[in-house]
């Protein structure tokens, strides 16, 4: 079985940021303003900076390529230290929950996920409230 470190981890998050980046800097060359109006607006959006001052798993790697589109880039270091906290062991009550047992909490979710009569699918319902 792989054993991968939270540095090794990082390392990875930040190469496919770097990626990520790179890709926007060309869209960036190829349409001047599309990174400030548009792209980084979308990011901060996602990344819940103001929802949530440490990062989830979920908002750690849109983090990671906001900081390669910033002056500075990441560290490295504080990524591993996140991914450390993030990736401890948590308690059985906290733990997400299968999607068996989220269909049998909500019946009615199967009939929001499939097309009503225009062929349309109807998605407002299908994040958990927080």
């Amino acid at each position: 079985m792989l054993q991968i470190s939270a540095l090794q981890l990082a390392e990875l998050l930040s190469g496919i940021a770097r990626a990520q980046a790179a890709i926007i800097h060309g869209i960036e060359s190829a349409m001047p303003g599309t990174r400030s109006s548009h792209v980084v607006p979308a990011l901060q959006n996602v990344s819940h900076m103001r929802d949530h001052p440490d990062p989830t798993l979920t908002d750690l790697p849109v983090r990671v390529l906001l900081a390669y589109m910033g002056r500075i880039g990441p560290d490295l270091e504080s990524i591993a230290r996140d991914l450390e906290r993030l990736t401890a062991a948590q308690p059985a009550a906290a733990a997400p929950t299968s999607a068996a047992a989220r269909a049998a909490a909500d019946p009615a979710r199967e009939s929001r996920l499939s097309p009503d009569a225009s062929g349309t699918l109807d998605f407002r319902d299908l994040h958990p409230q927080t």
